[in-house]
């Protein structure tokens, strides 16, 4: 009798557990972008922040800018709450805040809307080695932010972090779509984080041309 061929990890049926997973980040990624399908109907182009907390920054940008259109993300609820009691209450119709991860939003954003400033400001710096793989400044994610820029697209990113910030300055450096920018910073505005900092580093980054 022949024996049965193996069957590599990558080749297993998933077990309950995974199955389960697999099912509600499904249903996640569906619900977002049900959620999210109007607001994203005829939009070009966006400013966006990546870890919006409750809201101070984007709602005084998209107050300072109404020309353009803001979206904010956080991936903590009750701070997108908090963010949109301060767009209510300052009657913005050009901001938006999103209960959503980074990892999420990127799966459902349509690729014909462009991101002219993505903001990232005092993201977790994951100190701990064997977490950095948990940080959101990476190769891959740059590598992927880049099906969503133009050659005027501007990436403002602040830390209090040193590790961090050296850290994201070399992959910033390394990377062929991706490098550093002596443009001005975009809106200077002092967040709770920032204000808690006894000091912080701040680098622009720009694509490189081509993209």
């Amino acid at each position: 009798m022949a024996s049965n061929p193996t069957i590599s990890p990558s080749q297993e049926t998933p077990g309950p557990r995974e199955a389960r997973f697999a099912s509600m980040a499904a249903a996640r990624l569906q619900e977002l972008e049900e959620t999210t399908r109007n607001l994203f109907l005829g939009m070009e182009t966006c400013v966006l922040e990546i870890g919006c907390g409750h809201g101070h920054l984007l709602t005084a940008y998209a107050e300072a800018h109404p020309e353009k259109t803001c979206i904010g993300i956080d991936i903590i609820a009750d701070r997108i709450t908090r963010a949109n009691r301060k767009k209510n209450r300052a009657r913005l119709a050009n901001v938006h805040f999103i209960n959503t991860s980074a990892e999420d939003f990127f799966a459902i954003f349509p690729s014909q809307i462009s991101i002219s400033d993505l903001f990232i400001f005092f993201p977790d710096p994951w100190p701990k080695r064997r977490h950095h793989k948990n940080r959101l400044m990476q190769t891959e994610f740059l590598s992927r932010l880049s099906r969503w820029i133009t050659p005027n697209s501007r990436l403002y990113f602040r830390t209090d972090d040193l590790a961090y910030f050296t850290a994201t300055e070399a992959i910033v450096r390394a990377h062929p779509a991706w490098a550093l920018h002596s443009s001005p910073w975009a809106f200077e505005f002092t967040t709770v984080f920032q204000a808690r900092a006894s000091s912080h580093y701040s680098l622009v980054a720009a694509p490189q041309k081509p993209l």
